[in-house]
């Protein structure tokens, strides 16, 4: 293990029991708040973003938002929130999805994409890779490339990289910790 992947895990609390029993919860608060090690996971993000070649970064709602502006920021690149529907003025670019009960809706602002856009997905979890799934459509139907997707921690057992690999098209998938 490396020195950055053992200063976030030591950073992640995990939480028995929430927020329904038998899940463990693992909360990021802890690492958000300890400006070295939010540092450190932002620069290692920064650097993957400039890896991918990104033009923009996209942080899917809420914890993405929270990742991706200072990663954004940091690359020296744009950023851009994908949103729960209802939630952005003006015209927007929507992506249903379901979920393990029901669906869901995300949306962008199409207008903050272009098809010279490389766009690099950020968020904190990757579990079973469906809000992942519809972001990279949605920025796919807005015309823009997907660059990769880059996640603070992979929950492993739950197989969202299987699912996603195929919907990447070759982009990369980072995770820095997987759990």
């Amino acid at each position: 293990m490396t020195d950055i992947q053992e200063l976030l895990l030591s950073r992640i609390r995990d939480v028995a029991d929430y927020p329904e029993p038998g899940v463990m919860f693992k909360d990021i608060t802890p690492l958000l708040a300890d400006p070295s090690a939010f540092t450190a996971l932002t620069d290692a993000l920064a650097e993957i973003a400039a890896g991918t070649g990104a033009t923009k970064v996209v942080g899917l709602e809420a914890r993405g938002f929270i990742l991706g502006a200072p990663v954004a920021v940091r690359a020296g690149l744009g950023f851009i929130p994908v949103r729960k529907a209802g939630k952005l003025p003006g015209a927007t670019l929507a992506q249903a999805y379901d979920l393990e009960y029901g669906s869901a809706e995300i949306e962008v602002h199409a207008e903050d994409l272009s098809a010279d856009d490389r766009i690099l997905i950020v968020d904190d979890v990757l579990a079973t890779g469906g809000t992942a799934e519809a972001a990279i459509q949605l920025i796919r139907r807005a015309g823009a490339e997907v660059a990769g997707l880059a996640v603070l921690m992979e929950l492993g057992f739950l197989a969202g990289r299987s699912r996603l690999e195929p919907a990447l098209g070759g982009a990369p998938l980072e995770a820095l910790l997987v759990v």
